[in-house]
């Protein structure tokens, strides 16, 4: 079962946790001034121990990019990732929601995603597979700066963090501004639904750590921990605000969402986006009762433009065809799931 539709651990507030751990293999220069021969050279011998483990290797120079595109849209390569020219490959074990990123940015990037608030869980995932690989190949390490990155700001520790938080009360109160300028001073960071230089989508938000130099691990996983707590009271007490004229217009606006995604005969991405919003807050404020977190977990995934493409048997050839096929997909989940 895939991260995002893991039944149990999916909350009001928080969507997913994410751990990833840059490395870079010692006698290889960074990614960005690797050659071809290289880089398949760093993607063969990685694969060995990681194959050996069950993980499944996908060379991205032998998939379409609209395959590329959904192991976006699941959250398991960055966007540049799937655009990359030069050879570049991902190990994928999608049970544990671990994937290795090989010659993106670093010549490894480890991550793990959980479903839920699972930071520990996620970096104890993501260690275990650093561990393993660490066994086979020497990391680029120094005493001084610690693990040595393609990018400065991932130097030392290597690691990012992230946990992505669904905050509608505070993104409709106009609060997320101020957040993002209180989290900034203690060394964290706010980005969209797909990471850096992504937009907002949906209030969804994922909150980082900026800061790899100069802290461990542990301290790093703490620090946002904390910060995420405090963010999830906020949001619940701008929720329980939320009163008398105000509540019955978000119950009429939450109902409508409802019905537009069990009925619509056509829906874009866009709107399934705002539509998600809606009936995921009104789960939250018990106003829908019969659809899940894991439901709009799945759909929030199988809805997206490259996977509903690829789910199909006959690949639509037009937006149009695409979003009647979104909204079929839509109705075909929650009835089989509700």
């Amino acid at each position: 079962m895939a991260w995002y539709n893991t039944v149990g651990t999916a909350s009001d507030t928080v969507i997913s946790s994410r751990v990833r751990l840059a490395r870079n293999l010692v006698g290889y220069p960074f990614a960005s001034k690797l050659d071809a021969a290289g880089a398949n050279e760093i993607i063969e011998k990685v694969s060995v121990p990681l194959e050996a483990a069950g993980f499944r290797k996908i060379n991205f120079s032998d998939i379409s990019p609209v395959m590329a595109t959904s192991y976006v849209e699941r959250h398991y390569v960055s966007p540049d990732f799937a655009t990359k020219e030069t050879p570049h490959a991902l190990l994928l074990q999608e049970t544990g929601g671990i994937a290795v990123m090989v010659c993106e940015e670093d010549h490894l990037r480890i991550q793990s995603i959980l479903s839920g608030l699972e930071l520990e869980e996620a970096y104890r995932n993501a260690m275990r597979v650093e561990k393993r690989l660490d066994e086979d190949f020497d990391f680029a390490y120094s005493e001084q700066l610690g693990y040595l990155t393609h990018c400065p700001t991932n130097l030392g520790t290597g690691m990012r963090a992230s946990v992505m938080m669904f905050l509608p009360a505070l993104t409709a109160g106009g609060y997320m501004d101020s957040l993002a300028a209180q989290l900034s001073k203690i060394g964290l960071t706010v980005r969209g639904l797909f990471g850096e230089g992504s937009g907002a989508a949906g209030c969804m938000y994922q909150i980082s750590n900026q800061i790899t130099l100069g802290i461990t691990e542990e301290e790093t996983l703490k620090k946002l921990k904390d910060a995420v707590s405090q963010i999830i009271e906020s949001e619940r007490k701008a929720r329980a605000s939320i009163t008398g004229e105000s509540l019955e217009r978000l119950t009429d606006r939450v109902k409508r969402a409802e019905g537009a995604l069990r009925y619509a005969y056509r829906m874009s991405s866009a709107e399934f986006i705002k539509l998600f919003a809606d009936v995921r807050f009104g789960i939250a404020l018990g106003v829908i009762t019969d659809i899940t977190y894991e439901q709009l977990g799945t759909l929030l995934v199988e809805a997206m433009p490259a996977t509903l493409t690829l789910s199909s048997e006959n690949a639509p050839k037009t937006e149009a065809a695409r979003d009647r096929l979104r909204a079929q997909k839509i109705q075909n989940i929650l009835s089989a799931q509700g």
